[in-house]
């Protein structure tokens, strides 16, 4: 996984937040994925990473990144 943005963690729309294969990390608010499963900016803002708990095929409960960009005030 690389991860294009974060220093500093500002986006601006189009611009890709992470470049990865498959979807290790899942887009929130204001992010779109790509084709290629890229994560890129919908809006302007700052980028924040949190955590969603979801439930597997199997029945586990795992913990899955998730990207947002919180649009500037």
């Amino acid at each position: 996984v690389s991860q294009s943005r974060y220093q500093p963690p500002t986006a601006k729309v189009g611009d890709v937040i992470v470049r990865q294969r498959g979807t290790d990390i899942l887009p929130g608010r204001n992010v779109s994925i790509g084709r290629d499963h890229t994560l890129f900016a919908t809006k302007d803002g700052k980028v924040l990473l949190t955590y969603k708990r979801k439930v597997h095929f199997d029945n586990k409960v795992i913990k899955k990144k998730v990207v947002h960009v919180s649009p500037r005030a």
